[in-house]
């Protein structure tokens, strides 16, 4: 097998998932989206804003990355055997 400085990419399998919003959400996300094509010059409906939008939160959230560094994975490998069959 060689040995490549890139490592094998992760899943790139996009997610879709559905959620309810408040009124006052749903105004402020298409002011978002308003004030987005004002500023670019470009029309990005929420729903494709959305996703950047949870990214940069995510990735702004040291409580998060700190709690996933040290202890998330340690509970993604317990959820992975829980979902083999034949185990527990």
């Amino acid at each position: 097998m060689a040995n490549l400085k890139l490592g094998k990419l992760p899943d790139r399998t996009p997610s879709k998932i559905t959620i309810t919003v408040s009124a006052d959400l749903s105004q402020a996300l298409k002011d978002y989206a308003a004030l987005y094509r004002q500023t670019y010059g470009d029309s990005e409906s929420v729903a494709e804003l959305i996703p950047f939008m949870l990214a940069g939160f995510l990735e702004g959230d040291r409580g998060f990355a700190k709690a996933r560094k040290e202890s998330l994975p340690a509970a993604s490998m317990s959820e992975k055997s829980r979902r083999q069959p034949g185990s527990g």
